[in-house]
């Protein structure tokens, strides 16, 4: 029954959506509508209003809808929603502006006289108007208005000029900043954790391990990693639109011909292109480049784009008077200013120490002011000028509703959908698919592409990715990342711009096109669009690096970087060593002969044993690197015939789990009926388990007798590569450690010459107390025990001092062992300056050498952070996808 009810929600769906009643108010209606018809027909015919649900009752899945509700306004980890009325607001404040309007004109006539030109210069504008606008409407609606009449004014086939803007237009859904893009940031981040906790439950019951190692977590995303990851896709798709115009105009130069520029490309004509492009160009480079650099958050970078757009608009709509770069100038200076203040002063207000800080508070004052007067200034002028901030803020409230109502509604449906077992339905089709990660993955972008053909890109960003994502993200056989899945998602759900029945960009288009332009050809020019995006998806699915090298190399070379020891780099990082080592390997051969070679007798026995056993580590090391290597390759070889093998077995296994729950479910549901009445129910429950027992039988008897074996001999293989790692983890610490330790001890040897006159300050006084004021000396050896411990190397002093700090402050002070203790310390002070003084001689420089020629291979994990070679090795790395399914 629940499937039925699942059904009725669809049906109540589609048939709203059909009807046109708004999408904000069908989803949610359409849920509450189910989820009551379910409760009242259980009532009715079963006596019990959860009769019907999957699990639970009505009240619980409509509060569970309310509480997703709630959510989207109240939950701190979704505070990134915030920048969707900022990029709005950017967005339509540089359309009323007319900015795009320039760069249309202008840009027609650099590339005008190209074949193909206008077509080129529409897709080039489209692309800078996505990364600044991100609005689809406004776009199709302004290149339709300017270039569509000049397009066929000189002779351009209808169907390539229409089928140019519109898919231009739509650049802003992959472009960043987008709306989607941050929609889908905020969806995948939720999904993310539960396929961690999917994946996790997976690998419990497949190996009946307790813990799964964290390299084979599921990482989550963010809006800001969505927007570095959809940055090189959408130049991939740009490219493609102007190679098509391109070779297209080259086969039929009739249908695309050159348009020359009538004026002169003089100086003038190069101030105009700069002043027109330079400023949307500043406000991509700060947008995202302050996004990339990791100096604001996507919400504040909205804040900063939508800043930007107003101080454009200011001079852009009192353009040809006197004094209309005014507030722009104010605005550039006042930046200036602000970003000398922070390279040169201190303006921490709490931290006012010096005149120098004065006076940067001061000039940081004066250009926050500034700033504050251009946007004021900015902002006066277009709320005066056609009144064009009103109608961008309405528009603003307007389609910033739209988006979070929307979200609202989904938070509903979601709600319903589980209410009815949809999601698990859908985990069970999709699961139950033969070929893997990859036949559901392409199931699922079909099913996508299609309700593109019928809904809108936030529908199905809040409808399907919340049901699907988990699914996907949790499967070990492609072991995909959030922001890859993200950016192929965004990829498709684009194309529903362009698909007829409701394709909105071809609904934008047509009501601004000439009524020569017939409708047929507005759907015959996107025709060939829609397939150039279908390319770009094959190209990102096939190229996973496109998306996610640069969230990577931002990630790595940020100062927040994880560290090389951390656990979910230990493949590449050993990847990375491995090369280094092979290109390398005589040099650091040779480093360690060249240390064995130094005389290092004179440091404590136990340093120079440490020193000793280092040396000997290396060449340990490097062959446990090798034997792990080989013994990864014999995994990969063993993989060919055991992966048909595991993946038949846990395909069975998969069945065995689901029956094993459906027998769960009916055990519970029997420990109910224990009224007489309800034996006949009963007896047929307990029938259905005797069936369900037998069918795991069967299933248990499928299971190839060869499979215990063949597991065990794999398992055997990856025990021994893990064993190898671990003990070539083991050997490169020991090679590398008391090498870094006691370098560190040498340089620190002029602090600990420093501890000298406190060292003698304090013996005297102590030698001149008396009885009566010893206790007074606790507060003083705890100073100097501090002091000491700072310095590397030193513990053996401060275990005397400590010891003397404890005779003097016992209840019965015993200054002769103070004095004993604190004599030992002096002695061993001294024992220490003798031998630091021969190693900083005769012992650093050769260890320096060796430790520089084995720090970014054998040491590397020892280190704090990556090199920026590593980090862009390691990037690069892990890029790519990789098939952790056999570990499952």
């Amino acid at each position: 029954m629940e499937l039925l009810f699942l059904l009725i929600l669809v049906l109540l769906m589609a048939v709203a959506l059909g009807s046109g009643y708004p999408v904000a108010f069908a989803l949610p209606g359409s849920s509450i509508i189910a989820i009551a018809l379910a409760a009242l027909c259980g009532y009715l015919f079963a006596g019990d209003p959860s009769a019907y649900f999957a699990q639970g009752g009505p009240w619980q899945w409509l509060s569970a809808g309310v509480t997703n509700l709630r959510g989207v306004y109240w939950e701190p980890e979704r505070d990134t929603l915030i920048a969707i009325p900022l990029f709005i607001f950017m967005g339509i404040m540089l359309q009323r502006s007319k900015i795009a309007e320039d760069l249309l004109i202008t840009m027609a006539q650099l590339f005008g006289p190209v074949p193909g030109g206008l077509g080129i210069s529409v897709v080039f504008v489209g692309a800078l108007l996505a990364a600044t606008t991100g609005i689809v409407g406004a776009t199709v609606v302004a290149m339709g208005l300017i270039s569509l009449p000049a397009m066929l004014r000189n002779n351009y086939s209808q169907s390539l000029a229409t089928g140019t803007i519109a898919a231009s237009g739509t650049l802003g859904q992959i472009i960043p900043p987008s709306i989607v893009l941050i929609i889908l940031a905020d969806q995948l981040s939720s999904a993310a954790d539960q396929a961690g906790t999917a994946r996790k439950t997976l690998f419990k019951e497949s190996t009946g391990e307790l813990s799964m190692p964290s390299i084979f977590d599921v990482g989550s995303t963010s809006a800001g990693e969505m927007f570095l990851g959809a940055f090189l896709p959408g130049l991939v798709l740009v490219a493609l639109y102007m190679i098509y115009i391109l070779v297209y105009a080259y086969m039929k130069p009739d249908k695309a011909p050159p348009v020359p520029y009538e004026g002169k490309y003089d100086r003038a004509f190069i101030t105009k292109v700069f002043l027109t492009l330079f400023p949307p160009l500043t406000l991509i480079f700060l947008v995202l480049g302050s996004i990339i650099a990791g100096i604001a958050t996507v919400n504040q970078a909205g804040a900063i784009g939508a800043g930007g757009a107003l101080i454009m608009a200011g001079y852009r709509l009192r353009e040809g008077h006197k004094r209309a770069y005014w507030p722009a100038l104010i605005a550039i200076f006042s930046l200036i200013a602000i970003a000398f203040v922070l390279s040169f002063f201190n303006t921490n207000v709490k931290a006012i120490n010096t005149d120098s800080d004065r006076l940067g508070i001061a000039l940081a004052t004066l250009a926050v002011i500034g700033l504050t007067v251009a946007l004021a200034w900015s902002g006066w002028r277009a709320l005066k000028i056609e009144d064009t901030l009103r109608g961008v803020m309405v528009e603003t409230a307007k389609t910033t509703a739209l988006v979070f109502i929307i979200l609202l509604g989904a938070a509903i449906l979601t709600a319903a959908f589980r209410a009815f077992g949809g999601e698990h339905l859908v985990k069970e089709f999709l699961n139950g698919l033969p070929g893997g990660f990859w036949t559901k993955f392409v199931i699922v972008m079909a099913v996508i592409f299609i309700l593109g053909f019928f809904l809108d890109f936030i529908e199905i960003a809040v409808v399907v990715v919340p049901i699907v994502a988990p699914i996907l993200l949790a499967d070990p056989g492609a072991n995909i990342t959030a922001v890859w899945l993200g950016v192929m998602i965004g990829l498709n759900i684009q194309t529903s711009f362009l698909t007829p029945p409701f394709g909105f960009a071809l609904f934008y288009l047509r009501g601004v096109a000439p009524a020569t332009v017939k409708t047929l050809q507005i759907y015959k020019g996107v025709i060939v669009f829609i397939g150039l995006q279908l390319a770009a998806l094959a190209i990102v699915g096939a190229l996973p690096q496109l998306v996610n090298y640069l969230p990577n190399r931002v990630a790595f070379l940020s100062d927040t970087a994880p560290p090389p020891r951390n656990p979910r780099l230990t493949y590449c990082i050993d990847r990375y060593v491995t090369e280094e080592v092979t290109r390398n390997g005589v040099a650091i051969a040779q480093a360690v002969l060249n240390a064995k070679a130094i005389n290092i007798d004179a440091l404590p026995r136990k340093l120079s044993s440490d020193a000793t056993k280092s040396f000997d580590n290396v060449a340990k090391a490097i062959d446990l690197l090798k034997q792990a290597n080989e013994a990864e390759k014999r995994i990969e070889e063993a993989s060919v015939a055991f992966r048909p093998l595991h993946t038949e077995v846990r395909a069975i296994e998969a069945d065995i789990r689901k029956i094993r729950k459906e027998i769960k479910d009916y055990d519970t549901r029997i420990s109910r009926l224990n009224d007489p009445s309800e034996l006949d129910a009963r007896k047929k429950l307990e029938a259905r388990v005797e069936v369900l027992n037998a069918e795991i039988n069967a299933l248990e008897q499928t299971i190839p007798s060869g499979w215990d074996a063949a597991y065990a001999k794999f398992n055997e293989l990856k025990k021994a590569e893990t064993d190898l790692r671990r003990a070539y983890m083991r050997a490169s610490t020991q090679a590398y450690e008391p090498v870094g330790e006691l370098l560190a001890v040498i340089d620190s040897s002029d602090a600990f010459r420093a501890l000298e006159a406190d060292l003698k300050a304090v013996k005297g006084q102590l030698d001149a107390a008396t009885a009566d004021n010893l206790a007074n000396l606790v507060p003083v050896f705890k100073e100097l025990e501090r002091k000491v411990r700072d310095v590397e190397g030193t513990s053996d002093i401060k275990s005397a001092l400590s010891k003397a700090r404890r005779a003097v402050r016992a209840r019965k002070p015993d200054q002769e062992k103070a004095v004993k203790e604190f004599d030992k310390a002096l002695k061993l002070y001294a024992e220490q300056l003798d031998w630091r003084g021969k190693a900083e001689a005769d012992i650093a420089p050769g260890l320096r050498q060796y430790e520089a020629a084995i720090r970014e291979t054998i040491g590397i994990r020892q280190q704090q952070k990556m090199t920026k070679d590593q980090a862009l090795y390691v990037a690069a790395c892990a890029s790519d996808h990789r098939d952790i399914s056999l570990h499952f």
